[in-house]
């Protein structure tokens, strides 16, 4: 069984959205999928509650010691992924699920605020020699605006960034909510649209990247860069945060 685990310190980076999305992808692509809410704010139970179908299912685990124990009873009964949504911030919950992971995601939209708070997360992270891939998500640009701003945080960074930002990016779409808010996920919701096209395409990326792990072509250094602070460069906030090309606001709309 693979263990996903999403994390960031910053609430409303899309974890839930992003765990029910790639949970019914899994489940599309022939994987027996559980949920579990470590976040006591209880989205993906509020999301269950609205939904008309069994899976998959979502188990609120709430108590730290309870979820390495829970992980291996959903092993050995079947289960093939199981996807981690955490809280915002540190938490005894959040550190064991991390420490339980064979990857992990760290979710964040392309603002400076979002960026800043994956650095205590990627400590954590890192402390537990985990891999992991960052996925910008609500993104309001596709193209070589965040392309650029990738390019220079490898060139400051000195890392090559391309094994650890997952792909594709997820572009901010009303679809998402409104899935969310009828108890499906977005590729139930508009199973032609682009955004249930890119969450498919983040399903790949990722499933991928487990194969790799569990084979051995694929070696968590690989996925562990010897990253330092995230830099906050003027040439980084010019390549995110300058205003969308009108050809590039198209490709969106």
């Amino acid at each position: 069984m693979h263990t996903i685990v999403l994390a960031t310190q910053k609430g409303g980076s899309g974890k839930s959205t992003l765990a029910i999305g790639l949970a019914l992808a899994a489940i599309q692509a022939g994987h027996t999928v559980r949920l579990i809410e470590t976040d006591s704010q209880g989205t993906l139970s509020n999301w269950q509650g609205r939904r008309a179908y069994a899976e998959p299912i979502v188990e609120p685990v709430y108590v730290a010691a309870e979820i390495e124990q829970r992980l291996q009873s959903l092993s050995q009964s079947g289960v093939t992924l199981t996807i981690i949504d955490t809280g915002g911030g540190v938490s005894a919950a959040t550190t064991m699920a991390i420490g339980c992971a064979d990857l992990c995601l760290i979710p964040a939209r392309p603002t400076v605020a979002d960026i800043e708070a994956t650095a205590s997360t990627l400590h954590l992270i890192r402390s537990s020699d985990k891999p992991f891939a960052f996925v910008l998500n609500q993104t309001p640009i596709r193209g070589q605006r965040i392309n650029n701003a990738a390019t220079t945080l490898c060139d400051e960074a000195a890392l090559d960034i391309a094994g650890v930002l997952a792909q594709p990016f997820i572009v901010m779409r009303n679809d998402h909510q409104d899935a969310l808010s009828a108890g499906l996920a977005v590729s139930e919701y508009a199973p032609q649209g682009k955004s249930a096209l890119e969450v498919h395409g983040l399903w790949q990326w990722v499933e991928a990247k487990l194969d790799a792990l569990k084979s051995g072509s694929l070696a968590i250094a690989d996925l562990q860069p010897a990253l330092g602070e995230l830099p906050a460069s003027p040439e980084i906030l010019h390549a995110m945060f300058s205003p969308m090309p009108a050809e590039t606001a198209a490709l969106v709309s």
